[in-house]
């Protein structure tokens, strides 16, 4: 029943895979939005104009291009940690990782976001900013 009123409501058939929560939520913000109004033209132009830049963009992705030889330094407990940005990967204490999570780990002893934690997405440089002042 839930997914014959998505239908009717949008139009189109919904995604095999939504849970009724989203369902219901789809539904009730449609009633909305037929009951009050949708956006406003320029909101909706503008959210067109944004629209690709969102696609290309996973959340919490990685902000900063890292190239070769670029070093990255994280302090950690008192001790500061350097790792060097190499062609096949990242070097930390004289090895060689295929990736920053699994330095994190070593430094840490712990499951980290590796870019998070040398704070290169956007999460990692707000977590970094309220603890550093």
């Amino acid at each position: 029943m839930l997914r014959a009123e998505w239908q009717r409501l949008h139009g189109v058939d919904p995604p095999p895979d939504l849970t009724r929560d989203l369902l219901l939520r789809g539904v009730a913000h449609r009633l909305q939005e037929r009951a009050l109004g949708g956006l406003s033209p320029a909101a909706q132009w503008q959210l067109e104009r944004l629209a690709p830049l969102e696609r290309t963009r996973r959340p919490g992705a990685v902000q900063t291009r890292l190239r070769p030889g670029m070093t990255l330094a994280r302090s950690w407990r008192g001790q500061t940690h350097t790792i060097v940005v190499r062609e096949a990967g990242f070097e930390f204490a004289g090895r060689v990782y295929r990736s920053l999570s699994i330095i994190a780990r070593e430094i840490t002893g712990a499951h980290w976001s590796g870019p998070r934690f040398f704070g290169l997405t956007d999460a990692g440089k707000r977590q970094r900013e309220a603890r550093d002042g």
